[in-house]
């Protein structure tokens, strides 16, 4: 894997040095406005500092609300040619926002911008040369612990998935109410991160001509091998973030979340008075395999094609994923920032209040961030591939039917869009 480290103020002087020839760095042009839709709090901060920085080019922000609601809205905004300049989007969502026509390509204007991202990282925005948004933060997964109840249980941290299975025995064995984990039958990003990380590749596009492979070998055995789990008693099989599973964690029930590095402020705020009490590790893998991990969840920015001004909104974009100003509001705000100069900084800090006095956490971070798998693709119906899953893996818990049949309805029912819509597929 490539990595490179590069100083923040040659990225942004790469990027200013373009805009300058374009006319919109400094000068007495009338002060240019950009709409910016966006979600959560942080977002109010950064864009406060931007503003102050660039009396030039003003932004007016809209929460339009997160994930697929912002999506969805975005599609309608962009269908009706007022869609907003700039707009956060999930990774996962930009093959389907860039076939409807709602991102701009943005190659000829990041000059040097990529260098400021691991390529895996800005692998997640761009295909082919072409590039549909900036990285803004990134999930690497880990096994986030807690660390006293193992410390109490006398349990070792797994390094294997073949490791966590005897840990998991373990713990019933020594506290019949305690479970090592959760499988989630709604959490497809989980899923999809744990089965990229074993090898599978869901979808793929060559020549306009895509393949699906949600139901592909590898993804079978991370299926088959959370089966067993749940068959065996070892891990609880119900949604998360329940008021049933909050108090589980809670009662210190619940002792691993194998998920993305947001993770500690997710159980943070269900469960304050652990702080301190939990850590992260390298996330298990398979033995013998790669230790390479994939991505779950974050965020980009993308400029759209109903922007008027592409200059000025690739200047805001690159303030915010390259400014100190920016990124320390996102690391204070616990938020892993996408840039390599953003992730070094976060070195600097505290870790999560959740993980407080873990003394490695963020070299355990930074390894994660630094060793994903390259080339992940997402597919151009990714929503309906989520209510597929959900829909089929939770009739699988309920009636005790194989995960590895869910994984197959799944495809079927993704595959079957795609045709219907037009595309042409494979698999």
């Amino acid at each position: 894997m490539r990595v490179r480290i590069p100083r923040r103020l040659a990225a942004l002087a790469a990027v200013t040095a373009l805009l300058s020839s374009c006319g919109l760095a400094g000068g007495d042009d009338d002060v240019v406005t950009l709409d910016f839709w966006c979600w959560g709090d942080l977002q109010t901060a950064r864009v406060d500092a931007f503003n102050a920085a660039h009396p030039d080019i003003q932004v007016r922000r809209t929460d339009a609300g997160g994930g697929n609601d912002s999506a969805t809205k975005l599609l309608t905004a962009s269908r009706a040619g007022n869609a907003p300049d700039v707009t956060c989007v999930e990774y996962q969502t930009i093959p389907a926002l860039v076939v409807s026509d709602v991102l701009a390509d943005i190659a000829d204007h990041v000059g040097g911008l990529a260098d400021e991202f691991t390529d895996e990282t800005w692998q997640l925005t761009s295909f082919e040369g072409q590039v549909y948004g900036v990285p803004d933060d990134v999930g690497p997964m880990v096994l986030l612990y807690n660390r006293a109840r193992f410390e109490e249980l006398g349990l070792a941290v797994p390094a294997t998935w073949e490791e966590f299975a005897e840990v998991a025995a373990e713990a019933r064995e020594r506290d019949p109410d305690t479970y090592v984990a959760t499988f989630s039958p709604t959490e497809f990003g989980n899923f999809a991160g744990l089965a990229q990380q074993g090898g599978a590749t869901w979808w793929e596009v060559d020549d306009r001509r895509w393949t699906v492979g949600i139901d592909d070998e590898a993804s079978q055995r991370v299926a088959g091998y959370w089966q067993d789990l749940i068959d065996r008693d070892l891990v609880n099989a119900e949604p998360l973030l329940t008021p049933e599973w909050n108090n589980r964690v809670n009662r210190g029930e619940v002792l691993t979340w194998p998920a993305g590095l947001w993770s500690p402020s997710v159980i943070y705020g269900i469960a304050e008075g652990q702080a301190g009490d939990w850590a992260i590790a390298p996330l298990p893998h398979w033995e013998g395999e790669s230790d390479a991990v994939a991505f779950q969840g974050g965020s980009a920015l993308s400029v759209t094609n109903d922007a008027e001004n592409v200059e000025a909104a690739v200047e805001f974009v690159s303030w915010m994923e390259t400014a100190a100003e920016s990124t320390d509001v996102q690391i204070s705000g616990g938020q892993y920032p996408a840039s390599l100069s953003g992730q070094e900084a976060a070195v600097l800090s505290d870790p999560p209040t959740l993980t407080a006095g873990q003394d490695d956490y963020w070299d355990v971070a930074t390894a994660a961030a630094r060793n994903t798998v390259p080339h992940i693709q997402w597919g151009p119906n990714v929503t309906t591939a989520n209510d597929a899953y959900a829909d089929a893996f939770s009739a699988a818990i309920r009636d005790r039917t194989p995960l590895t049949d869910a994984l197959a309805r799944t495809q079927r029912e993704v595959v079957a869009e795609m045709e219907r819509v037009g595309f042409p597929v494979t698999g």
